[in-house]
Order: C-alpha cells, then structure tokens, then sequence
C-alpha cells in the first residue's frame, strides 16, 4: 500500500498507473483519511485487501461530471452519506437548517443534499443503468427496516427500496463489504450475494430465504397501526445479536427485505489491523485553501481505544449499529499510534482522548457473551448492574499509565465519556481516583440526562441516586487531592415518559446542586432507537404500555427552560410551567424557589418570606407591626405548600396508578 491519500480525481488515479478503478466511494463528507471517519476505513480496508478505490467526495448531486471522474467503475459503486445521517446533520430537533457543517471545507453548508444515500444512488442509476450498488454507513444501517422519520413525520419504506441499491451493508462493516467485494470479483450477480452476515437484501419471495428466520409486521401493516410498528422494533431491538440473532424479514409491497444476522465483532488482531492501515491522519490538501474540515479538530489527537456499548441508552443508537459486545485495541496498536501522534508536526503534548463510544468500556460486559451473545431480556447496566458484569478497570487504567508515559505527551484527556454507574459498579475507587488525578481538564463530562427515576426508567438509565453518590465520590476526591475541578452533566429534556413535574424535579436538583447548564438537548427522534419508537408509537415496545409524550411545541419549549431557569429570557415559561403545575411555592423570594415573583405580586412576595429567603419590600422593618404581618404571611405560606404538597402527592399517585 501506498502511503498517501487515495485518488479523488482522474488525474490521481493515472499518476499511480491504473486504468480503471474496482470501486468509486461516494460520500456526503469532505475527503478525510482519518480512523475516526467511516470512508476513511472501508477504503483502507478493501485498498488492504487489494482493491483500488477512488473517493468521490461531496459530488454535485444536480449533475453528472463528479460521478463520472473515475469513469465507470470495474466492481461497482459503495454510497454513505458521511459520519452523519444527513438529516441529523442538517436540522436541529426544532426542524430548523443548521449554519454549519463540520464535515464540509470552511464548515460550509449546503455540500450534500438531505437524505443523501437515496439522491446519490438515484443519480448513479439514472448515469450507469444496473451496475452493482452497495449502501453503508450510518444513514443506511440505522435506515434499514420501515422507520419512523421524525422530519417526514412518517414512517418510511427500507432505505434500501428507495435507493435502489442492490445490497445494504450495516453495523461497521470491515469484514463484510470484504466479502461482497470478494464476490463481485468472482463474478457473483449482486442479487445472488445473500449469504454474508451483517447485510440486507430484497427477495422476490419467502421461498428465496434459507436458515430461520423472524418474519416481522410488513412495512404497510407498520404504515397502518402502530401497535404493529412497534412490534416490529421489538424484534429488531431484541434479534440484534451475531451469536443468538436470526434472520429477519420484512414485507415491502411485493419484496420481502431480508436482514442476515448481524456480523460478529472483529477480534483484538483484527480490530489493530483496522486501526494500523496508513491513514494521513488529516483531511487531503485539496481543501486547505477553505479554511479545512472543521471536524477533524476535535479526533486529530484522539485514539480510537474500543467499540460497541453495552450501556443500551434508550434514546442511543449506537446498540443497533456497532452492538452491545465491546471490541477493543491491544495497549501495542494503541501505544503505537500515540508514539507516532508525538511525532506530527502539529502535536502540542496533548492527546484529546483514549475511548470510544463509553471510554472505560475495554471488555465484554461479561464472559457469558463469547459464547452465547448478549441477553435478550436483561441489560448489563439497567435497571441495576448485572450480578455477572465484569466491573474491573485495571486494563484501562494500566493503558492511560502507559500513554501518558510516553516521551513527548504532557496529558492524556478521558472526553468520550465514562459511564459513571459502571465505575460506580467496582468495588473500590482506583480508576475515579486516577482518572480525576491525571485525566480530567477540569472538567469531567458524564450523562445523567435526568433525575426523575420515572423518566430514567424509560431512558433505561441507572437511578438518579447512583448519580447522586458518584457525584459526593468525585467531590470528595477532588478535594483530598487538592483539586477544584467540576461535573458538567449532560441533560435531556422531553424524553418520551417526561412530564411537566418531571421537569421541574430536574430543575429543583439543578438549584440544589448550584448548577445551570449552558446547553440543554431537547430529545431527538432519530432513526434505529428505542426512544424514537415509543416517540411515535405512544407505546413502549418491551412491554406494549402507553407512555406520555410530550410532543406539544409549547410544553417542550416548557421544559427546556424549567432546566435553565435562572435565564430571565426563560422567566415567562418558566412561570407558565410553575402555575400550569400547581408548583407556585417555587415562586418567591425563598431559599427553595426557582424564580422571583412578577412585580406587584405580593401574594408570592409574602409567601417568599417565610422561607427562609431574602426578604420582601413589605418584610421590611423592625415594628411589630411589621413582625405581626411576617408571622401572617408564614402561617398562610405553610398552609399554601401543605396544600401545594399534598396535590403534588396526588398527581404523583395518579401518574403511578396511569403506569
């Protein structure tokens, strides 16, 4: 292998001796040879296994020249449309157009169009007829199955019925489109590649499909009721396992779309292979003139240490794409990588990260899991630590000591983030204590998302009180080492299950622990999760019960500010949501409330007094006059929150008995 950039134009593909190409990659990103991009390794990996691929960056998908720059392709096209779903990358959860996109030169936007898999196979079918067409990527592996699209609002054909495609390579891919490539090149019609693991493919009928299989609702019963859409997810959710998964298969129309079992994870040998091909590690030239690609900046100085997650967050997508079974590089791959990283021209001393999708995950969960997949009905994490998981830091924190030993790095950061009811897990504080002592920057990031245990049970999320405790634990160490530095909680808000009181239970923890989030996500509906099912559905699919949905623009806007209500640009809402609650003891002047009165309201005013808080303009003085009326204002401020407490009682006991 050469090492440089892959061909993006013709004129490369001549300077290296090639007449043709075996395969063109089309994407919706900018060209960047670094292992954090999904391009950047399939390419690497088929060149590895000896096949010449030029890359079609960002083509102009109202035209025909750029796909048309390597000529027509020996094999075939592959099609992603970047590290993105190109609707998550060009609206916000409000629907509203981005102003950048980091995976475009100068963060420009407007570089790929929405839904880009489907334009740019709808365009290289109009340019070439029938040549073989394979989709990957994030957009299409989270795509595969009828799926609710929160931008349509609707539920969507199989992205592999509307591209086009002749095959649809899902999860992370490396072995698999090896295989597809294998078969093409052995001469193998497209519609005949049905044997490889981790892809999909349409049949013309049920007969076609051998091996057992779970035939789930069809994508016009899922259209139809969704009742039966979420039957459907369930089996998805349920069947996404390469050692206990079966076959899957879906209705569409007159096509039944066939997903094999997922493709095991790659082994330790084989993941540093992955990670050892040479990439440039940067973005090509070509774009430097545009002020470069903004997402590399934050993955340049980062390694790559393992993959898949066994947390199984609700609202998280990364189960259905890379799995619950953890893969991991050798400390040799990764300690290699960082020795080379000293050396780049650019390095300060700082490596950004040694993680992956949860940081401190190394090992499988479990040792069960080798031999005979993930559990179906039980979690590793939820609702409690399973009494089989494998709660041991020691490998991870052997290998931050081994990286942050290495001449020429000043610190190691840990920002991928640490599941902090994992740690919680172990039996002692090794990994918090050196964690805190070497790799944080004064900040460590952690996930909460909420506090209310209703709304964490539907997120499938530990119990606020674990946070709690790693919370005093992370406090407490800091200040015997000396240390001032801080928690900076990731929080959610609308979360389906999330009601108006749910809020405000955050935002009371939120006053309690003096904390005021710059940033809150209201919850996203995005294709392949959980949550985004029961968004739609109304029902949550593991056990078919109502879940309440706030999907009123009015209470989201509602909610979002209760978590930062301490903005006076969110003081109207904020009092809207307290009133429409029945909360109002949280407006006043004392210690426990969230926001002041409107001036002139001297009802909440008085009611502030006895609080405890700041006194009022009518608490003012010394007489006994004065003193007589403050005694007034407590006993009626009592009797108005016994009230308050004891309707709040009832809500909480009507909210149970709905469940």
């Amino acid at each position: 292998m050469e090492n440089k950039f892959l061909p993006i134009c013709r004129e490369d593909m001549l300077e290296r001796g090639w007449e043709e190409v075996d395969f063109a990659l089309v994407t919706g990103d900018a060209y960047v040879d670094h292992h954090s991009f999904g391009t950047a390794i399939i390419s690497r990996v088929l060149e590895d296994a000896g096949y010449k691929i030029g890359i079609i960056s960002q083509p102009d998908w109202k035209k025909n020249d750029d796909f048309m720059k390597f000529g027509r392709p020996r094999l075939g096209f592959l099609v992603n449309s970047g590290n993105m779903d190109s609707m998550v990358n060009h609206y916000s959860v409000s629907k509203r157009r981005r102003d950048k996109d980091l995976y475009s030169p100068g963060g420009k936007m407007g570089k790929r169009p929405d839904r880009a898999v489907i334009v740019y196979c709808n365009k290289i079918r109009e340019i070439y007829g029938d040549i073989p067409l394979v989709i990957g990527g994030i957009e299409a592996s989270l795509r595969r199955f009828s799926h609710y699209d929160y931008w349509n609002d609707r539920v969507r054909n199989s992205i592999l019925v509307d591209s086009g495609a002749d095959l649809l390579v899902y999860g992370m891919s490396e072995k698999q489109i090896v295989e597809v490539a294998d078969a093409l090149n052995d001469g193998f019609d497209p519609k005949y590649i049905r044997h490889i693991n981790g892809t999909c493919y349409l049949a013309d009928s049920i007969d076609e499909i051998y091996g057992d299989y779970i035939e789930i609702p069809s994508h016009e019963e899922t259209v139809a009721d969704k009742r039966k859409y979420a039957e459907a997810f369930k089996v998805q959710y349920e069947e996404q396992d390469p050692i206990r998964g079966k076959i899957i298969v879906q209705k569409h129309g007159d096509k039944y779309l066939v997903q094999n079992v997922p493709e095991r994870p790659l082994t330790r040998e084989e993941l540093d292979r992955v990670y050892d091909l040479p990439y440039q590690k940067n973005y090509h030239p070509i774009y430097e003139k545009d002020g470069g690609i903004p997402a590399i900046n934050e993955v340049k100085f980062s390694i790559v240490s393992n993959r898949g997650c066994f947390g199984s967050c609700s609202f998280c997508a990364i189960t259905f794409h890379q799995g619950r079974m953890i893969q991991s590089r050798s400390k040799e791959s990764i300690i290699k990588e960082a020795k080379e990283m000293t050396k780049m021209p650019d390095f300060k001393g700082y490596i950004h990260d040694v993680g992956g999708p949860t940081a401190d995950f190394r090992e499988p969960a479990c040792k069960k899991q080798l031999k005979h997949g993930t559990c179906k009905h039980r979690q590793c994490l939820y609702p409690s630590p399973c009494k089989n998981l494998n709660a041991d830091h020691s490998d991870y924190i052997d290998l931050l000591r081994k990286v942050r030993s290495i001449e020429g790095v000043k610190k190691v950061f840990v920002r991928s983030g640490i599941r902090y009811d994992f740690v919680m897990a172990e039996k002692n504080d090794k990994f918090l204590n050196e964690l805190i002592k070497y790799h944080v920057s004064g900040q460590l990031k952690v996930a909460p998302e909420h506090i209310s245990e209703r709304v964490l049970d539907y997120m499938q999320k530990p119990a606020g009180k674990t946070y709690n405790s790693f919370r005093k634990k992370f406090f407490d160490i800091n200040e015997k080492l000396g240390l001032k530095q801080y928690l900076i909680p990731y929080l959610m808000s609308s979360h389906p299950g999330c009601e108006l009181d749910d809020a405000i239970e955050l935002a009371e923890f939120l006053r309690d622990t003096h904390y005021q989030p710059e940033q809150v996500q209201d919850f996203y509906p995005t294709p392949g999760t959980l949550s985004t099912a029961m968004y739609y559905t109304g029902l949550n699919p593991m056990d078919m019960k109502p879940v309440y949905i706030p999907k009123d623009r009015h209470e989201k806007a509602m909610q979002r500010a209760l978590l930062q209500f301490s903005n006076p640009k969110n003081y109207d809402l904020v009092h809207e949501a307290l009133v429409k609650a029945h909360r109002e003891d949280l407006i006043g002047y004392g210690r426990n409330c969230l926001i002041k009165p409107r001036k002139g309201d001297w009802s909440y005013e008085e009611r502030g007094n006895s609080k405890g808080g700041k006194s009022s303009p009518r608490g003012k003085g010394s007489n006994n006059k004065g003193n007589s009326r403050g005694n007034d204002s407590r006993n009626k401020s009592n009797r108005v929150r016994d009230n308050s407490n004891k309707k709040s009682d009832r809500n909480s006991k009507a909210r149970k008995k709905r469940r």
